[in-house]
């Protein structure tokens, strides 16, 4: 099985071996994991973690079962915008109930109010990652394989194909179990 961590540590060492034989006046970067070749797109990352969360569900720290469900996504930044408009005219709605109700939902409101704001600053900080849609290229990672195939560097230059990567598998199986194990304790 092929994961990115290990195609990038191998392209780092396979690099390093073949400028000392070939070394250029110029810099080359290499992009090692999704890639024009195997892109991985974030609706599938999305529908992967629906799945394995479904399967494994997650338990709060009081014992109970973290329900999950689809995730909404958004094509553009003007999709999410329009989303949210609706739903911040709602909130604006019951802004109105619960002043006509002496404040007595004040709670509750700043808590969808407090919410509200946190998504829009991420949205806002994270823009152009969140709806980032190039493909990168890949060719000069492509030239190294073949460089170091034809000189011998590595036996295993396939361990910089991207075309090795089963993104399916990669998150089923390792990314998302480590964070689980690791990260969300």
């Amino acid at each position: 099985m092929q994961v990115p961590a290990d195609m990038v540590v191998n392209a780092i060492i396979v690099a390093i071996l073949t400028h000392k034989l070939q070394p250029s006046g110029h810099t080359i970067i290499y992009h090692i994991g999704s890639s024009m070749r195997n892109s991985m797109r974030i609706n599938n990352l999305f529908s992967y973690i629906l799945r394995y969360f479904t399967e494994k569900p997650w338990m709060n720290g009081d014992g109970k079962v973290i329900k999950v469900k689809k995730i909404t996504s958004f094509n553009d930044i003007a999709s999410f915008h329009r989303y949210m408009t609706i739903h911040y005219v709602f909130l604006k709605g019951f802004e109105f109930v619960n002043k006509a109700f002496c404040y007595s939902f004040q709670d509750k409101y700043n808590d969808l109010q407090r919410k509200f704001n946190w998504v829009m600053r991420q949205v806002e900080l994270y823009n152009s990652f969140i709806f980032f849609k190039a493909k990168f290229d890949d060719t000069n990672l492509e030239k190294l394989r073949i460089v170091a195939r034809d000189n011998d560097i590595n036996p295993n230059t396939s361990l910089l194909d991207p075309n090795d990567i089963n993104w399916e598998d990669y998150f089923l199986n390792i990314h998302i179990p480590g964070l689980v194990k690791y990260v969300m304790k």
